[in-house]
């Protein structure tokens, strides 16, 4: 096996570790996914807490349908609604609810603390955080601030 696939090999698995551990925490302490954090996340950095279907798809590398499966176990928990567009009835944006907002910040603390404890020392240094988000960048594994 060359050097290159096991690389990504070994990236695939430290990616399905990540997930879980972000999944049980979020999961255990707010009752959603790393999926439906990460676009709860996005709405929540938009202006104005919204933004059309369509672009939160192609923000989540999620197809149309796709953004619309993951949004309606949220919207029927009261985080996310759906607003129709009053100039264009085939556009709908996705807005983050009041207690969506709420939610957000709770499960934003979480992650955070999640994040903290992955990358703690001293099985981490100070620099090789900042060097692996750069390697990551390089993959195209941009943050949610991109």
């Amino acid at each position: 096996m060359s050097d290159a696939l096991d690389t990504a090999l070994r990236l695939v698995r430290a990616q399905a570790a990540l997930v879980r551990r972000f999944d049980a925490r979020l999961g255990g302490l707010h009752g959603v996914s790393l999926a439906d954090f990460t676009l709860l996340l996005r709405l929540g950095q938009a202006p104005g807490g919204r933004m059309r279907r369509v672009d939160l798809a192609e923000a989540l590398g999620l197809t149309a349908s796709g953004v619309t499966r993951a949004l309606a176990p949220l919207e029927r928990i009261g985080l996310v609604t759906r607003e129709p567009d009053a100039r264009d009835a085939r556009v709908a944006y996705a807005s983050l609810t009041g207690t969506g907002r709420a939610r957000l910040k709770e499960m934003l603390a979480t992650a955070e603390e999640t994040a903290e404890d992955l990358f703690a020392a001293p099985a981490w240094g100070e620099e090789e955080v900042p060097l692996l988000a750069s390697l990551l960048a390089r993959l195209g594994g941009t943050g949610p601030r991109a």
